[in-house]
C-alpha cells in the first residue's frame, strides 16, 4: 500500500504544479526579502521535524517548493507514513536564503495536506472496522486555491476525493432544479445534451419519489440529502429494488460520530465535508543545523531555583 501511495505523485500535472508553487512563493516574497539579505547565500542544511501525530501528505508538493528555489531534499518517511513525534522527516540542503525562502510554504503545505491525510485515513478506518465495503468521499468544499492539495491529501488518507471540479461529473443540486421551473427529468435531459454518453450525472434528491424520477431520466447516481440514518436506509433499500445498478450517495452532516450509523449493503457511497473543512494541522518545523542548537526547538522554562 505504501508504494501506491507513493505513487499517486504520477496523476498530478507538473506545468500546473509549477505554475502553483510559483503564484504561492510570489504570495509570500512579492518584493523585497529583507531577511533573506541577513541569512546570505551561503549554503546550509536544514532539517524538517515533525511535532505532533497523524499522516504524512504532501510530499510532491514540498519537493516543487524546493526544486523551484534549486535546493535539494531526501526524505526519510514515506508519503502515508503515521509519523509519532518527534521525528525528522526530511533533510534539505541548499543556498540558505532560498532554503528559508521555501520554509513557510514547505510547511504550510505538509502541514495541511497531512491534516487532510490524517482525518481521511481516521474514516477510512472506521468504515473497515465496520466491515463496511462502501466509498467514503471528500465533497468540493475545498479550500480556494488548494483544492489540488486537499484532494491529493484524501487520496493519500485512503479515500476517494469525488469530483475534482464542475467539469469532473455533472452534478444537479437543488438549486440547479429549482431554477430549471423544478423539473428533474427536464433538468437530467439538458445536463445529458451537453455533457453526452461519457460523464455521469448525479441528482440530489430529497424524497424516494425525486430519486425515482433522476433515475428514470438517466441519471447515474442520486445524492440523498440530509436525510436521517434510518430513513436514508429505507429509501436506498427501495431504490436499490428499483433501480439495481443506480449508485446510492449519502450527504449532509455526516461525520466521525454518526457516519457508522449509514453504513448499509444499499448505500454505496458517504461523503464528508468534515474532512477539508475544519480540519487540526499537522505540527512542522524546519530548522538549520547547527552544533550546540537542539532542532526540536523546546518550551523555554523558568530555571527551578535551587536552595543550599
Amino acid at each position: 500500500m505504501t508504494d501506491e501511495i507513493s505513487a499517486l505523485s504520477s496523476i498530478l500535472p507538473p506545468n500546473e504544479m509549477r505554475q502553483k508553487i510559483q503564484q504561492w512563493l510570489s504570495e509570500d516574497a512579492p518584493s523585497f526579502d529583507f531577511g533573506g539579505y541577513v541569512v546570505g547565500n551561503a549554503d546550509e542544511t536544514c532539517v524538517i521535524l515533525c511535532k505532533s501525530e497523524g499522516v504524512l501528505a504532501g510530499v510532491p508538493f514540498v519537493n516543487a517548493v524546493f526544486k523551484e528555489l534549486h535546493c535539494s531534499i531526501e526524505w526519510h518517511c514515506k508519503e502515508g507514513d503515521w509519523l509519532v513525534p518527534p521525528v525528522t522527516v526530511a533533510t534539505v540542503e541548499g543556498n540558505a536564503r532560498k532554503m528559508l525562502l521555501g520554509e513557510r510554504l514547505a510547511l504550510n503545505i505538509l502541514a495541511r495536506a497531512s491534516g487532510v491525510a490524517t482525518l481521511a485515513r481516521e474514516a477510512c478506518q472506521i468504515a473497515k472496522a465496520h466491515h463496511w465495503t462502501g466509498i467514503v468521499a471528500g465533497t468540493r468544499k475545498t479550500t480556494p486555491g488548494f483544492r489540488v492539495v486537499e484532494k491529493y491529501s484524501l487520496l493519500v488518507g485512503g479515500i476517494a476525493q469525488h469530483r475534482f471540479d464542475l467539469s469532473s461529473m455533472v452534478m444537479l443540486k437543488d438549486n440547479h432544479i429549482w431554477a430549471a421551473s423544478d423539473d428533474i427529468a427536464k433538468a437530467v435531459q439538458k445536463a445529458r445534451f451537453v455533457a453526452g454518453f461519457s460523464t455521469k450525472i448525479e441528482v440530489e434528491c430529497r424524497s424516494y419519489e425525486g430519486a425515482c424520477t433522476a433515475a428514470n431520466a438517466g441519471a447515474e447516481v442520486v445524492m440523498l440529502d440530509n436525510f436521517e440514518h434510518e430513513t436514508a436506509k429505507a429509501v436506498a433499500e427501495m431504490l436499490k429494488k428499483d433501480f439495481p445498478h443506480l449508485t446510492i450517495e449519502i450527504s449532509g452532516g455526516i461525520n466521525f460520530n454518526n457516519m457508522h450509523l449509514y453504513f448499509c449493503k444499499d448505500i454505496d457511497v458517504l461523503s464528508m465535508s468534515c474532512l477539508t473543512q475544519g480540519y487540526k494541522c499537522v505540527d512542522f518545523s524546519l530548522k538549520i543545523k547547527r552544533p550546540g542548537h537542539d532542532p526540536t526547538n523546546p518550551i523555554v522554562v523558568t530555571p527551578t531555583e535551587t536552595n543550599e
